[in-house]
């Protein structure tokens, strides 16, 4: 018949090894400790997470990560949520946790400034109301 079948090509490591992820991780962990009150914690082994009054705020996981560095965050702002859902890869956080509004973002897919915007967002979302105020006074 004539007519070509495009393959789409999905590759299995997306952002496999890219250094560009690891400094972004830096920045975006950088920020988070940069917030009031903010304390990093490793509940799970070598995942790390960021906190604030005991909850988290942020999943960075693990350090090294080469096989699909990235970040989780919770966006109740509907804009701010459908923004990160649009990253390519972007996905609602696993374990229920995305009903709740978490997403999780690779790193790779999405600049700096971009994720820590993300990151506060999520701040704002689970901080008391005395650390956002701190926040806020900057």
């Amino acid at each position: 018949m004539g007519h070509h079948r495009r393959h789409q090509s999905t590759p299995a490591r997306p952002f496999g090894g890219i250094p560009v992820s690891a400094a972004q991780r830096t920045k975006v962990r950088d920020f988070a400790l940069s917030l009031p009150g903010a304390v990093e914690e490793f509940p799970w082994g070598d995942d790390a997470v960021v906190k604030v009054n005991k909850k988290i705020f942020v999943f960075l996981g693990p350090e090294g990560n080469t096989e699909s560095p990235g970040i989780s965050v919770k966006l109740k702002d509907e804009e701010a949520h459908g923004h990160a859902l649009a990253v390519p890869g972007a996905a609602p956080t696993a374990y229920g946790l995305g009903r709740h509004g978490w997403v999780s973002v690779p790193l790779a897919g999405a600049p700096a400034g971009l994720l820590c915007d993300w990151v506060e967002e999520s701040y704002r979302v689970i901080a008391p109301k005395r650390l956002i105020a701190q926040l806020d006074a900057r």
